[in-house]
């Protein structure tokens, strides 16, 4: 099911034996648009600190739910590496994250997650001499490519550059709550067209962002833009919906 990223801002993060703290922010990749992270402040309980928490934790997501249970403890949390959430999360940093929890890396994999579509693995922990193969393959993967994960909260007000003018702004992110991948940018069209409307925008759509320069390129028209339906923030993204929306830029649904 396709739902916003707002929706996860706020919520309460809870380990099988009590309250880790609350969403912060997501960290994600603009390789294969994925959220990698969630950004959880732990409040008082660990002095202020934030902490990632990887999608493999993640118990289902129920629909607009305010909580989010995840496998892990709550000493668990306290002994994971540190990460400055201020700066985009390198790839050396995501090892040493994704080793200390024993989990598969997802970079190099031939789909979403490194055992197919969705964040899942088997139940069985991986052997030390397993865990010693796997981490000596990530850090050499790390040195030869340091790939850098993106905050959603620090990507939200970037500019929508189109082919033949500015649109607007990137207000929030619709994702996939099982797979956990975005698949649209919501843009703000109001500063570009008085009384303008929001609309979705297709991550793969994307020609480039600039991070410098704080603006993401798209291949599309205004004209487009204008004659594609209105996004609802009040009402889930179905599929007929998407379909329509597809039609209006004159793309092919991811879903084909």
């Amino acid at each position: 099911m396709l739902d916003r990223v707002h929706h996860l801002d706020q919520s309460t993060v809870t380990a099988t034996d009590g309250a880790i703290g609350h969403v912060k922010d997501v960290f994600f990749d603009d390789i294969r648009w994925t959220i990698r992270y969630l950004v959880v402040d732990t409040g008082h309980w660990l002095s202020g600190r934030q902490v990632l928490i990887s999608p493999y934790a993640v118990k289902p997501l129920v629909e607009a739910a305010r909580n989010i249970d995840v496998r892990l403890t709550r000493q668990q949390v306290t002994g994971s590496p540190d990460v400055d959430t201020h700066m985009p999360v390198s790839r050396q940093h995501e090892s040493e994250v994704v080793a200390y929890y024993g989990y598969p890396s997802y970079w190099g994999a031939n789909d979403l997650w490194a055992m197919g579509g969705y964040p899942y693995f088997p139940v069985a922990l991986p052997t030390d001499a397993e865990l010693a193969v796997d981490k000596a393959a990530r850090d050499a993967r790390a040195a030869s490519n340091d790939g850098a994960l993106r905050s959603a909260a620090h990507v939200k007000g970037y500019a929508i550059h189109a082919i033949d003018g500015s649109i607007g702004h990137v207000s929030d992110f619709i994702f996939d709550n099982e797979t956990w991948a975005i698949r649209y940018f919501v843009v703000d069209t109001r500063s570009w067209w008085p009384g303008g409307k929001s609309v979705l925008i297709g991550v793969h759509w994307i020609e480039q962002i600039a991070w410098a320069e704080q603006c993401v390129r798209v291949k599309i028209t205004l004209a487009q833009v204008r004659s594609s339906p209105a996004y609802d923030a009040g009402s889930p993204v179905h599929r007929d919906y998407e379909v329509r929306l597809h039609d209006a830029y004159d793309r092919t649904g991811y879903w084909d």
